[in-house]
């Protein structure tokens, strides 16, 4: 199922922030340039888990999300699908057969 999600995220959830990915950069060359080459990979050790961390945490947001809509329409389809033609045929009908 994991692999399943990560397809579905993949195909639905194509938000992009270029912004801040510019801004992420620009703060990231500003470090590296001041840093001597054990805190460069330090940092890189810390970009890596720190970017791990989110597509995990996005991923399970993602799929939390996916299950609590799967479960309204299986909550939903129990009572009936809802049809939003049908209930308007519904008020429109309604007050002509309450005058018979």
């Amino acid at each position: 199922m994991y692999d399943y999600m990560k397809a579905l995220q993949k195909r639905f959830d194509r938000q992009e922030y270029p912004e801040l990915a510019e801004q992420i950069e620009y703060a990231h060359e500003d470090l590296r340039r001041d840093m001597d080459a054990a805190g460069r990979r330090k940092l890189l050790r810390l970009l890596d888990a720190q970017n791990a961390l989110l597509v995990e945490a996005k991923l399970m947001s993602f799929t939390a999300g996916f299950k609590l809509a799967w479960g309204m329409a299986k909550e939903l389809e129990t009572d009936g699908l809802y049809s939003f033609e049908q209930e308007e045929e519904e008020h429109i009908c309604r007050p002509a057969e309450q005058e018979d």
